[in-house]
Order: structure tokens, then C-alpha cells, then sequence
């Protein structure tokens, strides 16, 4: 997946949006001011933060061994680090982007999921 793709897939969602907090190289993906993912969409090898349900979490990192890592600067229980270089199936990050946006916008009060789903 290219810069591009990854950036254009991650502001596909209903409310999403890029911000760049930090600095202005890392952007960062939110639905209604909570984040998930975090990306330096310049960095070689590619990577994202993604929030993930824990067990799941764990399960990935096995499976994908150096490609999916505990979130590198963030609560390793919940987020991972992706590597997107191309070693990873295309759908299987498009799906582990999907899971963060859903786990994200799940955690969201009542009346601003309601909003969303309006989107």
C-alpha cells in the first residue's frame, strides 16, 4: 500500500479527518477528535499506529512476527505498530484500519455515534 492509498483509505470513513498534531510530518487520523491511526506517511519502511482489540493485539503480532509490533510510543496493549511495505496483504490492513476506526468510533458517546451514522 503507497502513501497515498493508505491516506486516502484512513479519510474514507464517515467524519474522518487528518490533523498533525505533533509535528508537521506525522499525521494523524481521527473520527470526531479521538485518533486511530498515526502515520509519518514520508518513513521508509511505511508504518501505522492502529488501536486493536487486545487479544486480537496479541494474536497479530504472533502471526505476523516484525510486521505488526506493540505501538511503538503508545499503550501496547491497545495499539499496534503495522509495518505497510508490502509484505502485508493489502485487505488484511485496509481490515486492521477498519477494526481501529470502528474500536474508536464504538467508544464514542451515544449522540456522537448517532451522528455518524448519519454521515
Amino acid at each position: 500500500m503507497t502513501p497515498e492509498k493508505l491516506r486516502a483509505f484512513c479519510l474514507s470513513f464517515n467524519a474522518a479527518v487528518e490533523d498533525f498534531p505533533f509535528n508537521p510530518e506525522t499525521s494523524v487520523f481521527k473520527v470526531l477528535g479521538k485518533m486511530f491511526a498515526l502515520t509519518n506517511l514520508g518513513a521508509r519502511p511505511l508504518t501505522v499506529n492502529l488501536k486493536c482489540d487486545p487479544e486480537d493485539a496479541v494474536r497479530l503480532r504472533e502471526e505476523h512476527e516484525g510486521l505488526i509490533i506493540p505501538g511503538y510510543h503508545m499503550n501496547k496493549r491497545h495499539w499496534n505498530t503495522v509495518t505497510v511495505d508490502g509484505q502485508l496483504p493489502d485487505r488484511l490492513v485496509k481490515e486492521l484500519i477498519e477494526d481501529s476506526y470502528d474500536l474508536v468510533a464504538a467508544g464514542l458517546p451515544r449522540a456522537e455515534r448517532l451522528r455518524l451514522d448519519r454521515a
